[in-house]
């Protein structure tokens, strides 16, 4: 059985993997837009990889990866 500190960390996984994929739409939208605003579009890419780095560090914390 999954214990509630497992299934807080995959509930924190889907929130920052909905996140990311929100900025992604942003960024895609912001980008379109002439002229746009360099400074903002530069936080969210920056913010976006924050959110890359901690959906990776969740996923080895849940997924290990094990050498057989």
């Amino acid at each position: 059985m999954i214990d509630e500190s497992t299934q807080e960390l995959h509930r924190r996984l889907a929130d920052l993997r909905s996140e990311h994929r929100d900025l992604d739409d942003v960024i895609t939208r912001l980008s379109e837009d002439v002229p746009f605003d360099q400074i903002k579009l530069s936080r969210l890419k920056k913010r976006k990889l924050v959110l890359k780095d901690q959906i990776k560090a969740l996923e080895n914390v849940l997924l290990p990866d094990i050498i057989a």
